[in-house]
């Protein structure tokens, strides 16, 4: 593995017979902390978002679930 800074990249050079599918959840996390690098919302504003998801999707499930 060769990893390379520049002034605005880090470049990151692998075998080509590394796993596919675990190099894929690794670029996944990677490119996770890339986009919420540039996030000015608190922990708390994703709670407060995550807690309005969860109610929105319960409320239009829950009569799959309780009959």
């Amino acid at each position: 593995m060769i990893i390379e800074r520049t002034s605005d990249q880090i470049v990151i050079k692998i075998s080509k017979d590394v796993d596919t599918f675990g190099f894929q959840g690794i670029m996944d996390y990677l490119e996770y902390l890339e986009i919420t690098s540039k996030s000015k919302a608190t922990q708390a504003d994703a709670d407060k978002l995550a807690d309005e998801l969860n109610d929105n999707w319960w409320s239009k499930n829950r009569d799959r679930f309780i009959k």
